[in-house]
């Protein structure tokens, strides 16, 4: 799990560390293979993934990463649904956490909504 000004990220098949913290699925769909009885996350917050359509443009191709990152951070800064505005709020309280099924985190849209949140909590 990567760590750092209390956003972190991991995935949602890894063990989870005992931190105390909110635990936040941030994928649009439910992780395969995972019985929701056994969910390691508190809550599932849908709404703060990529649009469909951004999701099949990327399509987990690391050449379209820098250019699915840009659209996706336009997304975000939309929030139409107060999604995000909910999840900076979370953050500014303590510690989060962000669960994706992705198997890169490095490329993935919970990196990008980390960052993005380190950004809007550091803003004060």
């Amino acid at each position: 799990m990567a760590r750092v000004s209390g956003v972190s990220t991991g995935r949602v098949y890894d063990p989870p560390e005992p931190s105390g913290a909110p635990v936040v699925l941030v994928d649009r769909l439910w992780p395969r293979g995972l019985a929701k009885a056994n969910a390691p996350f508190d809550r599932w917050a849908k709404d703060v993934a990529p649009s469909p359509a951004l999701r099949t443009f990327y399509g987990h191709r690391p050449e379209r990463f820098a250019e699915f990152a840009r659209r996706y951070r336009a997304e975000l800064r939309e929030d139409p649904t107060g999604a995000v505005a909910q999840l900076v709020a979370l953050a500014r309280s303590g510690p989060v956490v962000l669960l994706t099924a992705t198997r890169d985190l490095e490329h993935s849209s919970a990196e990008v909504l980390a960052t993005h949140l380190r950004r809007r909590t550091a803003r004060r």
